[in-house]
C-alpha cells in the first residue's frame, strides 16, 4: 500500500487511477500489462482486471507476485480482502492442463483429478478425446488440437501447448545488409517468439512490426505463408521483403484474386482465404501446397471469423500475429488467444515515443454545433441514422477547411467512414481520394505521389487503416469512425507515427457533433489510446483558429531536435 498512490483497487476488479496524479504514467505502463482500460473521462479512469488479460500476462512471462506487487506499489488503500487470491487463482488456471506429443500421437493431461473431472463433463469437450489411457491422458486428434482450446479456454481453463510445431520445408532467409538494424526491443521480440513458437506480437504502428515478421522468418529459415489485410498490404510486405532481407523475386509469392503463385513465401489476403464456393472454402489448398514452417497474421486484430476456423487446423504450424492492438469489436480475443496464440510481447507507445522510435503525437478533439435544420432531423431519427447524420454533418468540411489553412506544408490525411462525405470532401476541397472503389494500381500511384511528395494531401476511407506505409504523414483529420471502435482510433493514430525526416510532431484531429451520439462513441474510440498514455485535448469549433496555433507551437518547443 502506498497512501500517496494513484491507484484505488476495488473488490469487483476495477481499478481507479487518477489521472492527474505524478505517477500516474508509470501505473498506467504497469496496468496494462493485465488490466484493460474500461472509461476514461478527464480525471479518473476505470480499469477491470480481466482473465484473458491475466492470462496473457502469464504468457509473456509476468508472475501474480509481480502483478501483485504492481497494485500493492501505486494503491492508496489496502487491497481488497480476497482480490489477491483471486488473482493467483486465475493465473494459476494457466497451464493445468497440457496438450503434449508422444510419437505422432497428441495428448490432453490434467494436473489434478478435480479439473479432469469438470471439463469431461462437458460435452463438447468430452466428444474431442479419446478413451483414458493407463497414464491418465486423453488421446487428441491432430484437427482437433486447435477447437479444444477454445472449448477449455470458454471452460477458464486455458491449456498449456507443449506439443511442438512441425518444422516445415527449410528456406534459407537472412536479413540484408544496409543503412538499418534491428531495434533492441525488435530483437527481444523475435527472441520471445522464437522461445514459445506461437503467439502475437504487439507493437504501434510505426514501430516495424513487417522488421519482426522478417526476423522470425530468418530466424527460423523455414517457408512461409502470411495472411494480409488487403492487396496494396501484400505488396508492400513483398517490397519490404525484398529490401530487408535475402529473398529474391523468385522466392515471394502473390496469391489473390488476380495471382496464383505459390513459393516459398507466399502473401495471400484474409479475404481469399476466407471466400467459400459451394460452402466450402474454394481456396484452402493453399494451406496444403507447401508444408508451411510459419504462417504469419499481420494485423491478427482484424482476422476474420472464417480464418479463425482454418486457423484452428494449423495448430501444427508456427503461428505469428502481428497487430498494434489485441482489441476486438467482436469480443473474440479469446479467439486469438486459444488459436494464434497469447501475447509474447508488447511495448508500451509513449515508451517507443520518448526513445524516438515513433513520432510524439498531440490528439485534439473539436467539438461543433449540429444547425438548427439538422438537429432537427437528428431529433426525429432511429439511432443508426442520427449516427451517420452526426458523423457526416456538412458543417464539418469547413472546419477541414480552417485546419488545412493552419498545416499549409504538412503530409495531411482526411479520413472518413462514409463514401458520400468522402466523396464531398474530395470534390469541395479539389483533393484525390482513395476509397474501396479505387482500383489497385491507383492508390498505389496515389500513395506513392503522397510519399514523394508530390501531393501533400489525401483523402482516405477505411482502406487507409492498416498496414499503409506513409512515413511522413504528419496531421490526420478524422471526420467519422465506424461507432466506438478503438481498434481504428489506434490505427488511424498509427498512420502518422512513422518519426519524420523533418523531426515534425504528429497531430491528430478528431471531429465530433456535440451532444449527440457521435460524442459518444467517440469517448468509447478513444479508451484504447488512453491506456497507451494519450490525452485528448477538447476545444469548440469556434476557437480552432485560436488556439490550434499555440497548441502547434508548443509541439515544435516541445519536440526532441
Amino acid at each position: 500500500m502506498n497512501p500517496d498512490g494513484p491507484l484505488i483497487v476495488q473488490s469487483d476488479r476495477t481499478v481507479l487511477l487518477e489521472v492527474h496524479h505524478a505517477l500516474a504514467d508509470s501505473a498506467r505502463h504497469a496496468l496494462a500489462v493485465f488490466a484493460e482500460l474500461e472509461r476514461a473521462p478527464e480525471h479518473m479512469h476505470t480499469y477491470r482486471i480481466t482473465r484473458l488479460g491475466l492470462w496473457n500476462a502469464r504468457a509473456a512471462g509476468h508472475t501474480s507476485e509481480e502483478i501483485l506487487g504492481t497494485l500493492e506499489e501505486y494503491s492508496k488503500f489496502p487491497l481488497p480482502q480476497g482480490i489477491a487470491e483471486e488473482i493467483t487463482d486465475t493465473i494459476g488456471r494457466y497451464g493445468q492442463i497440457e496438450i503434449t506429443r508422444d510419437g505422432d500421437d497428441l495428448f490432453i493431461s490434467c494436473h489434478t483429478p478435480a479439473i479432469e473431472a469438470e471439463i469431461t463433463r462437458t460435452q463438447k469437450i468430452k466428444d474431442l478425446l479419446g478413451e483414458r489411457d493407463d497414464q491418465g491422458r486423453y488421446p487428441l486428434a491432430p484437427w482437433s488440437r486447435g477447437l479444444i482450446k477454445q472449448e477449455l479456454l470458454k471452460k477458464g481453463w486455458p491449456a498449456a501447448d507443449h506439443a511442438g510445431f512441425a518444422a516445415g520445408e527449410p528456406h534459407d532467409i537472412s536479413l540484408g545488409d544496409g543503412d538499418w538494424s534491428l531495434r533492441d526491443y525488435q530483437k527481444e521480440a523475435i527472441h520471445r517468439f522464437a522461445q514459445s513458437g506461437s503467439g502475437v506480437v504487439v507493437l504501434p504502428c510505426g514501430a516495424g512490426k513487417t522488421i519482426v515478421g522478417a526476423g522470425v522468418m530468418a530466424e527460423l529459415d523455414t517457408t512461409t505463408l502470411i495472411l494480409v489485410t488487403n492487396t496494396v498490404s501484400a505488396r508492400q510486405w513483398r517490397a519490404e521483403l525484398l529490401a530487408k532481407t535475402s529473398l529474391t523475386e523468385d522466392d515471394i509469392g502473390e496469391y489473390s484474386g488476380s495471382v496464383k503463385e505459390i513459393k516459398p513465401v507466399t502473401i495471400a489476403s484474409y479475404s481469399i482465404m476466407a471466400a467459400k464456393r459451394k460452402g466450402e472454402f474454394a481456396h484452402l489448398g493453399v494451406l496444403d501446397a507447401k508444408n508451411w514452417g510459419l504462417v504469419v497474421y499481420d494485423e491478427v486484430h482484424l482476422l476474420p471469423a472464417p480464418v479463425f476456423q482454418l486457423t484452428a487446423q494449423l495448430q501444427a504450424r508456427r503461428r505469428l500475429g502481428l497487430t498494434a492492438t489485441l482489441v476486438r469489436e467482436d469480443g473474440r480475443e479469446g479467439d486469438v488467444f486459444s488459436l494464434i496464440g497469447p501475447k509474447r510481447f508488447d511495448v508500451p507507445w509513449k515508451q517507443l515515443e520518448s526513445e524516438g522510435y515513433i513520432a510524439p503525437a498531440t490528439c485534439v478533439e473539436i467539438r461543433l454545433e449540429l444547425p438548427q435544420s439538422e438537429r432537427l432531423e437528428y431529433a426525429a431519427s432511429t439511432d443508426k441514422e442520427r449516427f451517420r447524420l452526426a458523423s457526416t454533418s456538412p458543417s464539418k468540411s469547413a472546419i477541414v477547411t480552417e485546419l488545412l489553412a493552419l498545416h499549409p506544408d504538412d503530409p495531411t490525411l482526411i479520413i472518413g467512414t462514409y463514401l458520400e462525405q468522402i466523396e464531398a470532401l474530395s470534390e469541395g476541397l479539389g483533393i484525390p481520394m482513395i476509397t474501396g472503389d479505387t482500383p489497385v494500381p491507383q492508390r498505389e500511384e496515389l500513395y506513392q505521389a503522397f510519399r514523394q511528395g508530390d501531393i501533400m494531401r489525401l483523402v482516405v476511407s477505411k482502406v487507409a487503416n492498416f498496414s499503409i506505409d506513409l512515413p511522413e504523414a504528419s496531421v490526420a483529420i478524422q471526420v467519422s469512425g465506424s461507432f466506438g471502435s478503438r481498434q481504428e482510433e489506434a490505427q488511424r493514430l498509427g498512420r502518422i507515427l512513422r518519426p519524420k525526416a523533418s523531426g515534425r510532431p504528429a497531430v491528430f484531429y478528431t471531429l465530433v457533433a456535440r451532444d449527440t451520439v457521435d460524442q459518444d462513441f467517440a469517448l468509447n474510440r478513444q479508451r484504447f489510446l488512453a491506456e497507451q498514455g494519450y490525452g485528448y485535448t477538447i476545444m469548440d469549433a469556434a476557437e480552432v483558429t485560436q488556439k490550434v496555433p499555440k497548441i502547434l507551437s508548443d509541439n515544435i518547443q516541445q519536440s526532441p531536435r
